[in-house]
């Protein structure tokens, strides 16, 4: 009888606790700052006036925004609420598949300022669902005005090209080093009993 040549199954990969950690600590952060930022602002700035914190570098004008960036959609708050529950649960349900520090990185600068935002649309006037976020941040690089969840959506992609232009996966190898490593496994070759008795 000839002997089963099938390799055996690669083990399933446990789930990385300190990547999951980090993760978790990262939007934890990202979420408790922008909301502390949104609280100030909305009980000590006037709405719809410019504070200059830095002269032209940097100004605070508080104003509320019902749609997306540039004030886009602003008709429709309600789709944006449900697209950041749909992000949300994806970044929950994707976490476990995360084993690197950076990829970690990203998706909880990525959580925490959607959750920022969401908590906003949920839970400020006029709504549930429909409620305005809270913008304050104006730099004269941009023309629209951004708040520090927004910051933090877009630092987790700034990371997320840097990543995948230097080739990191989500387990934290090179896509050219986990090649080599497969291509380094060793290969078990069987012998047909036939040639053995000849």
């Amino acid at each position: 009888m000839e002997p089963d040549a099938t390799p055996p199954a690669t083990p399933p990969r446990t789930i990385s606790a300190r990547a999951l950690i980090v993760l978790v600590v990262v939007a934890v952060a990202v979420y408790a700052i922008d909301q502390i930022a949104k609280y100030l602002v909305v009980t000590h700035l006037p709405l719809n006036q410019y504070v200059a914190v830095l002269g032209d570098l940097l100004q605070f004008f508080y104003v509320t925004n019902s749609g997306a960036a540039f004030s886009i959609g602003s008709a429709y708050t309600w789709i944006f609420s449900v697209l950041a529950l749909a992000v949300l649960f994806f970044i929950v349900w994707f976490a476990r598949r995360i084993r690197s520090i950076g990829w970690a990185v990203v998706f909880g600068l990525l959580l925490g300022g959607v959750l920022g935002n969401l908590t906003d649309r949920l839970f400020r006037e006029p709504g549930f669902g429909v409620g305005h976020v809270v913008d304050f941040i104006k730099i004269p690089l941009l023309p629209a005005i951004f708040n520090l969840a927004d910051t933090a959506i877009c630092a987790a992609m700034v990371l997320f090209l840097i990543l995948t232009i230097r080739g990191i996966g989500l387990d934290g190898r090179r896509a050219a080093d986990a090649s080599t490593a497969d291509d380094e496994q060793p290969v078990e070759v069987v012998s047909s009993p036939e040639k053995d008795e000849q």
